[in-house]
């Protein structure tokens, strides 16, 4: 059947990205919501990722081999994810993973990661519970989920904003964010004005967008992804909700902000890259050079995620060192120790595996780009 629309733009950029060569050297697998509630996004990481990765083939690869990354659709459904993960692992003999996205996504592999003995690249996911206990195969990019939303309510009490609620999705995932809001409160000697959460699966703010407009929160912090979040964002200021919205940086890609639509101005996103569009930063002018040699105009936040995380998993292949495997890949990647980026650094050791600390806000403009 030949698709249409954004899922076979995402195909193609899959294909893109390696499916179905028979002529890789370097296997790196990958499962992800090609289509599903987070394409949008994922659609940004993954051209991201492909920028670096392109790149570096281009000028021979990893030590005279070409990098592979055989990824495939798992529609966000960790179900999907799971089984997804076992194919690359024990039927395609991928080396390592990278760019899973989803909590309970990334969660529900964790076992078959220490099984094989395959390390996992940069999950899109800031949950805690990937970072403590420090699991042995799982290497982070982004900072914690935690950190953001913490910072997201010091920063709306600074203003004077009190009356502060939340709506979270009722996974892990949500339920991270919600401790890391609690978390917040608490730093701010603040209570939460209300907690709202919806179904992941079937979200319905039906009986939700009335009572938090009940409530007149001056600012909802909403923990969700895709569209999941602009349809709820929708349902309160439909509801007559006009406090601040403010979500994470699961969300910050012009896929949704185009969603968003004309509800997209003032939307308060946390970020855990450098800007887009700071030049000060090494790493987003190379980013920004290899995009507009693809006639590419405009980076977003999830781009940078993805070459970011491109650039560690090359790091760690070339510290693996002649004919990488799954140890030696993973021997790689901790030996990292106070490596440039570009103006941002990163370590990792046995006893640390949480990659990058920072940590900002921005608010998307009229013009639909994030500013900070």
């Amino acid at each position: 059947m030949k698709k249409t629309g954004l899922a076979g733009a995402l195909c193609a950029l899959a294909a893109a990205l390696g499916i179905g060569s028979a002529h890789s050297q370097i296997l790196i697998g990958q499962t992800v919501g090609i289509t599903g509630s987070a394409a949008a996004t994922v659609a940004e990481s993954m051209q991201g990722a492909a920028l670096y990765i392109d790149h570096v083939n281009a000028k021979g690869g990893v030590g005279g081999q070409k990098v592979e990354v055989v990824s495939l659709d798992d529609r966000f459904d960790p179900k999907l994810t799971l089984q997804n993960t076992k194919t690359l692992i024990e039927e395609k003999g991928v080396i390592g993973l990278f760019m899973t996205r989803g909590t309970p996504h990334t969660q529900g592999i964790m076992p078959l990661l220490e099984q094989h003995g395959v390390p996992l690249v940069g999950p899109s996911t800031g949950a805690m519970v990937l970072h403590q206990p420090v699991p042995k195969y799982i290497f982070n990019v982004r900072a914690p989920y935690q950190r953001e939303v913490e910072k997201a309510i010091t920063h709306l009490n600074t203003l004077g904003i009190k009356r502060i609620g939340v709506v979270h999705v009722d996974d892990t995932f949500g339920a991270d964010g919600l401790a890391g809001a609690q978390s917040g409160f608490k730093a701010n000697q603040l209570d939460a004005l209300f907690i709202e959460k919806f179904d992941r699966a079937k979200p319905d703010y039906s009986a939700i967008a009335p009572r938090v407009a009940q409530k007149q929160p001056q600012a909802v912090v909403f923990i969700g992804t895709g569209a999941a979040v602009v349809d709820g964002i929708k349902a309160l200021r439909a509801a007559g909700v006009n406090g601040q919205i403010v979500t994470l940086s699961n969300n910050a890609s012009g896929g949704f902000v185009k969603l968003l639509g004309d509800q997209a101005r003032g939307v308060v996103v946390t970020q855990v890259f450098p800007s887009e569009r700071s030049l000060n930063y090494p790493v987003v002018k190379e980013a920004m050079q290899l995009a507009r040699a693809r006639n590419m105009t405009d980076l977003t936040p999830a781009m940078v995620e993805g070459f970011v995380s491109a650039k560690v998993l090359v790091e760690g292949l070339k510290r693996a060192g002649p004919k990488p495997d799954r140890a030696k890949l993973h021997a790689g990647l901790e030996s990292i120790k106070k490596w440039d980026l570009g103006g941002v650094e990163l370590s990792y050791s046995p006893a640390d595996h949480s990659g990058l600390e920072f940590a900002d806000l921005s608010i998307i403009g009229s013009d639909g780009r994030f500013k900070r």
